[in-house]
């Protein structure tokens, strides 16, 4: 009997013996990711259409705006000192934002499984080989600076802040007879902006840092039951932590799309009241 049993593994010379459409979703990943940095990049580098007075509306790619280039009644911070104002002279405004968000998508642990799996084939799916022939994990650089994670993660929590408060001021409207803007108004770019803040909320909320910020380094739960409280609404949050990375990711490029419409006159943004 012992010639039957070999402790070497099988060797298998298919790449997977899967029979479905394993690959689909790691390449619609790279399609989508790669979509959205072209469109990013190309809107950063644009430096136009993304603020419309007579509408209220600010694009999130340029929010809080802090450069120097910044047209007249986009920053809601003035006019930037120090550092930013030395360096922002030429520089798009949309490249001192963008940094913190896309850092905090980068590191997240949901967009590490997408990423790791559709460009970097590690693996490229569940009972797939990969191509690699070591792994160091996340002990070595480029990889080690995931663990910047948290730090991105509280920059994003500023960024929501204010693009909350950009879907706040997006009730203004002009008035029709004086042209002056005033509050008590609704348009589709109101409701836009606000979708866009709620859905980045959700996705920050449901993230596992945020759930560890909350609930983490406790011993006992019941001698803080405000924090164990709230850390169970953000732990029902983190089961759909996925779909609302997808929908965010979605939710604030359609939203920088629709101010640039509205902003370059190609649109007209519609006033409910």
């Amino acid at each position: 009997m012992s010639g039957v049993f070999s402790a070497t593994r099988a060797k298998i010379s298919e790449k997977t013996l899967r029979t479905d459409r394993w690959w689909l979703q790691p390449a619609f990943i790279v399609l989508v990711l790669s979509s959205f940095i072209v469109y990013a990049t190309f809107r950063a580098f644009e430096n136009d259409n993304y603020f419309s007075e007579s509408n209220a509306l600010i694009s999130p790619f340029y929010s809080p705006c802090l450069s120097k280039e910044c047209v007249p009644g986009a920053s809601l911070v003035g006019t930037p000192i120090g550092i930013l104002h030395i360096f922002g002279a030429t520089v798009s405004p949309s490249l001192f934002i963008l940094l913190f968000p896309l850092g905090f998508r980068l590191t997240c642990y949901y967009y590490r499984k997408g990423y790791y799996r559709s460009f970097w084939m590690s693996p490229p799916a569940c009972a797939v080989a990969e191509p690699h022939k070591t792994y160091t994990g996340e002990t070595r650089a480029p990889l080690i600076l995931q663990n910047a994670h948290r730090y991105f993660f509280y920059a994003g929590l500023v960024l929501n802040v204010f693009l909350s408060i950009d879907a706040v001021l997006a009730f203004r409207g002009p008035n029709d007879v004086t042209g002056k803007m005033e509050w008590g108004h609704l348009s589709v770019g109101t409701l836009v902006l606000l979708a866009n803040a709620t859905f980045l909320w959700l996705y920050s909320a449901s993230c596992h840092t945020c759930r560890h910020t909350i609930g983490g380094r406790l011993r006992n739960f019941s001698k803080h039951p405000v924090r164990y409280k709230a850390w169970t609404y953000v732990s029902i949050l983190n089961h759909k932590h996925q779909n609302f990375a997808w929908i965010s990711l979605f939710g604030v490029a359609f939203a920088d799309f629709y101010v640039r419409l509205v902003s370059s006159g190609s649109i007209t943004n519609f006033f409910f009241f």
